[in-house]
């Protein structure tokens, strides 16, 4: 279907292919995985015209049609959420709005020397749409905008009024809108909560055409790809299977590489060695030359790249007394909508309790609460002695000062510590060599969130609150930060979308909005995340597995 054939790429002095190949065959579900900036984007952007190799030769078919959704959303607003999701529709979506446009001028009372030609256009733009099965078009728009968590006064409201993250969902439904045959996703995940994630594995499962995608989402690729393309040092290796045959395959390959570059190396030194002692023998002069020119001609074998994962020993926070927060009574309402009406819960020290619930249930307000950043209309929050809270939100990128750099912010932040330290620091959360030079304001959203991340966790509090900490992370990031917390000897209270994360460290669940989502009734769940999902048989409250 579409091919990338022996693809050279350099953008000045930075080699980014290097004599590369790569096929998607059709229906093929495949997950484009590899360092920042190994090119992920670039390739994205070769399939859809808006690159060109310096050689090789990209092929893609005439009439294969491509939805490509990417992390940076155009300006939307002037018509409605739904009128904008249907815009990615194809042929279905233009015959949409021409059909809205005829019926405004129907109803123009300026217009009506030109009715006849107005209705007579009206009659065969419904009729084209009508065969086209543009009357379920509609319908279709509302369920995806609603899978992708938008409510229906959202949807027929106007797309401008959306914040950045909700335009992300509204574009993410444009793509699926259109049923491309070939569909490219650059992490579609990143602005959705749990239950919006969930369904859209469900949907991109079950579409007929060919997926490529980048995902932090592990879960998320694992369910979904049977392939996986990975961009390395200029080339691009397939493997069949999902994201965990990946790594255990190139783990195998690494050894075996390694193996036998090893096998080399002590080769090449006997060989090096019979040259070296009989290079001045006259009688030896033949063998000599036969093996110099033998060894000119071996394909040298190079050792696998490591992938630097730098683990961070976290150091231990102060014990805090028994009971770390006490929420009694709790009231919290927005204008007529009632989030809290007399929560109770007691946090016990070493608990960690992951607080999940559908979108409006009142989660980051919770988390506001204990944190102190909000106010509660009613009831309590009390917390514990000795207490030394954490709290990361994505206000916290707020606190870091845009004139310093990466190391300078840390160098300030803990002055009796070391460069080395910090450096090693700066490591764990992928931060290496010349990054920590960069400026903070130079930082994009998910650098800013990894600093912050590391500067809360560095000099650990006992009390962490932490809402939607993984945002942004990648995936090498993610895993340091899942080991490290399960050592963590403090109190955890967090929200989080990654089921990775909410596996690793959910030892309590507070379900909000109960079983039914609409229920203000909390459930508390005594046991772990995955004991949760083995007794509600549901990932998320809302969702059924």
């Amino acid at each position: 279907m579409i091919s990338l054939a022996n693809i050279n790429k350099q953008y000045g002095r930075q080699l980014v292919f290097v004599d590369a190949s790569f096929q998607l065959n059709p229906g093929e579900k495949v997950g484009l995985v590899g360092p920042n900036g190994a090119g992920k984007t670039t390739l994205f952007r070769m399939i859809v015209g808006e690159e060109v190799p310096d050689e090789g030769e990209v092929t893609v078919p005439k009439k294969v049609t491509i939805g490509y959704f990417r992390q940076d959303v155009e300006e939307m607003s002037g018509r409605s959420v739904l009128d904008e999701a249907i815009a990615g529709s194809g042929r279905l979506g233009d015959l949409h709005h021409e059909l809205e446009a005829l019926q405004q001028a129907m109803e123009d009372p300026a217009r009506l020397d030109e009715m006849d030609k107005v209705l007579a256009r009206f009659g065969e733009v419904q009729e084209e749409y009508e065969h086209l099965g543009g009357y379920t078009l509609e319908a279709q728009a509302r369920e995806v905008l609603h899978g992708l968590g938008l409510a229906d006064d959202q949807i027929d409201g106007d797309v401008g009024a959306l914040s950045g993250g909700w335009k992300m969902r509204v574009a993410l439904a444009r793509v699926l809108l259109g049923k491309p045959d070939v569909l490219l996703m650059d992490e579609p995940t990143n602005h959705l909560d749990i239950e919006s994630i969930i369904w859209l594995e469900q949907f991109l499962k079950s579409l007929p055409g060919a997926l490529l995608m980048t995902s932090h989402d592990r879960e998320f690729m694992n369910r979904i790809v049977t392939k996986i393309a990975e961009i390395d040092n200029g080339e691009i290796t397939a493997y069949s299977g999902n994201y965990d045959f990946y790594e255990r395959e190139r783990a195998i390959r690494e050894a075996n590489q390694q193996a036998a570059f090893a096998r080399q190396q002590a080769m090449l030194a006997k060989e090096q060695r019979f040259i070296d002692r009989f290079r001045t023998h006259a009688a030896k002069a033949a063998q000599v030359q036969s093996r110099i020119k033998a060894l000119d001609k071996i394909e040298k074998i190079e050792l696998p790249k490591k992938r630097q994962v730098v683990k961070f020993q976290f150091r231990t926070p102060p014990r805090s007394g028994d009971q770390v927060a006490v929420i009694e009574d709790l009231r919290k309402r927005y204008g007529p909508r009632v989030i809290y009406d007399g929560l109770n819960l007691t946090v016990r020290r070493g608990e960690r309790w992951a607080v999940m619930g559908k979108n409006g249930a009142g989660k980051t307000t919770l988390l506001k609460m204990l944190a102190g950043a909000l106010e509660p209309d009613g009831g309590e929050v009390r917390l514990g002695a000795s207490l030394k809270m954490g709290y990361f939100a994505q206000q916290s990128l707020d606190l870091l000062d845009p004139d310093l750099t990466i190391l300078e912010q840390l160098q300030k932040d803990f002055p009796h510590d070391g460069i080395g330290v910090l450096r090693t620091l700066a490591g764990a959360f992928q931060f290496s060599g010349d990054d920590v030079d960069k400026k903070i304001r130079a930082l994009s959203g998910g650098e800013k969130s990894r600093l912050a991340m590391a500067r809360m966790l560095y000099d650990p509090p006992n009390f962490l609150v932490l809402d939607e900490p993984t945002n942004h992370l990648d995936l090498a990031t993610k895993e340091m930060l899942v080991e490290a917390l399960k050592d963590f000897e403090g109190t955890m209270v967090f929200v989080s979308h990654d089921r990775m994360f909410l596996r690793g460290l959910g030892s309590r669940v507070l379900e909000l909005g109960g079983k039914s989502g609409d229920s203000r009734e909390p459930l508390v769940y005594p046991g772990s995340y995955v004991e949760y999902v083995q007794k509600t048989g549901h990932e998320a409250p809302g969702t059924h597995s």
